[in-house]
């Protein structure tokens, strides 16, 4: 056994990958705190990150195996482009920009119970009632949507300080269509992103190069933020960006997809995408806690419920999921195993006295 036997690697990645998620949304939080206009930063972020990815892109897609770009790739990786981009990404910061960094941050774990939803509504998730895997999906999805709820709807006492207030609807507050239109915003941003998901499948089958799709879509989602931008903001001041800090924030979220698109990619191939969905919470909990201590945001009760409930529930509905991918993998054993007795009996009844080829 090598060092790299007792060095965990994969999960290392993860948690670093996790840090660097939450330092790109309380970094961007404060520039668009700043007035740097959320969608002139998707837009530099997304060409920021296409030209971090598009070398390393060129030069791995070398050979025989390379995936050719026609019109039928182009088209789907622009439906793609447009769903898990142009939509996601633009929702995500314009609700990132009215609510707080710790309720996004929360709010994005919803992503496994609303695509749950989606498979099922399709036809692509089968449920079985009286299995507990089944009844775990349906548990977890409830209760993170009830998480959801509590965080765009509750808010209660402030946990950093002796203020007391009953938990009670946060519409009582001044600023709730703020926060509210900010939590919609960031919902829709999940469900535009389970959507990517889903539509992932059949694109992958026709365009494998996972890096040069990557890049492709982060240059078309580039191409279609930017005409968004001049629709919904055709003033030019939006695109200036007036401070250092402001450009600072637009490099760095560019490295940071180019770089967390990487690591994450390299785990789910050598582990699997359970696994990387098991570290998502961390980020949420990274984000709340340097939220609080250094860009002194508040945290009420009734966030504070609502994230627990959601991570609760993301973790419930993985469960279930790892049960299925459980009982998958047995049943396939089990199917090798049936063929291999198969063959060894169909071994057995040979008569050797017969020609191999009794055709001839």
């Amino acid at each position: 056994m090598g060092w790299k036997d007792y060095i965990p690697f994969e999960p290392l990645v993860m948690i670093a990958c996790q840090f660097m998620y939450a330092a790109m949304i309380l970094v961007t939080r404060k520039a668009l705190s700043e007035g740097l206009s959320s969608l002139a930063f998707v837009v530099y972020r997304q060409f920021i990150a296409f030209f971090l990815l598009a070398p390393l892109a060129f030069f791995t897609r070398r050979g025989p195996n390379a995936s050719s770009m026609g019109w039928k790739n182009f088209w789907l990786i622009c439906l793609l482009s447009l769903v898990g981009i142009t939509l996601n990404m633009n929702l995500y910061f314009g609700g990132l920009s009215l609510a707080s960094a710790s309720a996004t941050s929360a709010l994005g774990n919803l992503l496994p119970a609303i695509t749950f939803i989606m498979a099922y509504t399709i036809g692509l998730e089968k449920l079985h009632l009286p299995s507990a895997r089944s009844v775990a999906k349906i548990i977890g999805t409830i209760v993170c949507v009830c998480g959801a709820v509590a965080i765009a709807l509750l808010k209660g006492p402030k946990l950093l300080n002796d203020e007391f207030l009953p938990i009670r609807p946060a519409f009582l507050h001044g600023d709730h269509n703020q926060w509210l239109l900010g939590c919609l915003l960031v919902f829709g941003s999940s469900c535009s992103w389970s959507l990517w998901l889903i539509l992932q499948v059949p694109v992958s089958k026709s365009y494998p190069d996972y890096l040069s799709l990557t890049a492709w879509m982060c240059l078309m989602g580039g191409v279609q933020s930017g005409v968004v931008t001049l629709i919904v903001e055709p003033n030019m001041k939006t695109w200036n960006l007036n401070s250092p800090f402001q450009l600072f924030c637009c490099f760095f979220g560019g490295l940071g997809a180019a770089v967390t698109f990487l690591g994450q990619s390299w785990c789910i191939e050598r582990r699997g995408p359970l696994f990387s969905a098991m570290f998502q919470p961390l980020s949420t909990v990274i984000v709340t806690l340097f939220a609080c201590l250094f860009q002194h945001e508040e945290m009420y009760m009734g966030s504070f419920i609502g994230t627990l409930a959601v991570i609760t529930g993301l973790y419930i509905v993985l469960w279930g999921k790892a049960k299925d991918h459980e009982d998958v993998s047995g049943e396939t054993g089990h199917e090798t195993t049936l063929s291999a007795e198969v063959s060894d009996n169909e071994s057995c009844t040979i008569d050797l006295k017969e020609p191999l080829l009794p055709g001839k």
